[in-house]
């Protein structure tokens, strides 16, 4: 699934396309995704500009004046923008018809996206519990810390808890956990402030790295130029259960944290 560095990459190549492009139609082929599409969307779109394209967490919105189209690229989706006569693939959904006689086409084959809608001054409910972004100044050692006293989870499910900080997916969770040698199980309760300082600058080091590299490209994710990410060369542990340490030469183990793999190194993370 797409993370925060990849949603953020696609933001960058989407807003010099976008912004200031008028709407002149919307084409919805399969309104059905991961949610239907509500009729707002063809209604308020139409003859709008676009002031902004803005991120929070994983989402993309674009913003108009009478509110804003908020995009998730679900696990495969992707969006790009191409001359209005390129022919429709299979699994290209939707169209937003721009003045420049191009379109803003939405493609997700497992259609576990979403496109809807958020009324101008309101927060859609998909937004509203969320924590800070990774790479604001609200995330450091003393809001981690202060955040985790007293919780049992491991601190990588707590980590990866959208209501703690958004946007630190399993890619990038597994990374700075290595990066900061904490072990990935550790309850959170009992990690101290110090190591929750090497985690927070690990985090925000690692996305920023990944999104001068275009993101991580598997099996899904292009960037909107068509090109894949390559921050996938760079991974430490992520993939590599059994493989050797890049650091150390220890093999790497292995297991399940809250129902997703993780990987690290016995002898580099405590």
């Amino acid at each position: 699934m797409p993370e925060l560095p990849e949603v953020e990459i696609t933001r960058q190549g989407l807003a010099p396309e976008l912004v200031g492009r008028r709407i002149t139609g919307v084409t919805l082929r399969r309104p059905d995704l991961r949610w239907p599409i509500p009729p707002d969307i063809a209604a308020q779109l139409p003859g709008e500009t676009i002031l902004a394209v803005r991120r929070r967490a994983k989402y993309l919105l674009l913003d108009v004046a009478p509110g804003s189209a908020l995009l998730h690229l679900g696990m495969s989706g992707c969006l790009r923008v191409l001359p209005a006569d390129t022919p429709v693939g299979r699994h290209d959904h939707v169209d937003l018809i721009l003045g420049s006689g191009q379109v803003m086409r939405f493609t997700d084959p497992r259609r576990f996206g979403c496109l809807l809608w958020q009324p101008l001054n309101e927060t859609h409910p998909l937004l509203r519990a969320l924590g800070p972004e990774p790479l604001s100044p609200a995330f450091g050692a003393a809001y981690l810390f202060a955040h985790s006293r007293n919780k049992q989870a491991s601190v990588k499910t707590f980590l990866m808890d959208q209501s703690v900080v958004v946007g630190v997916g399993n890619i990038y969770a597994a990374e700075s956990l290595f990066q900061a040698g904490i072990a990935p199980a550790t309850p959170a309760g009992t990690v101290s402030r110090a190591r929750y300082g090497r985690l927070a600058r690990a985090v925000k080091e690692i996305l920023a790295h990944a999104i001068r590299c275009g993101g991580t490209t598997f099996r899904d994710f292009i960037r909107p130029d068509g090109r894949p990410g390559y921050f996938e060369q760079e991974l430490f542990v992520y993939g590599r259960e059994g493989e050797p340490c890049l650091t150390c030469g220890t093999l790497l183990s292995g297991s399940r944290l809250g129902n997703r793999a993780t990987v690290w190194c016995p002898r580099c993370q405590r």
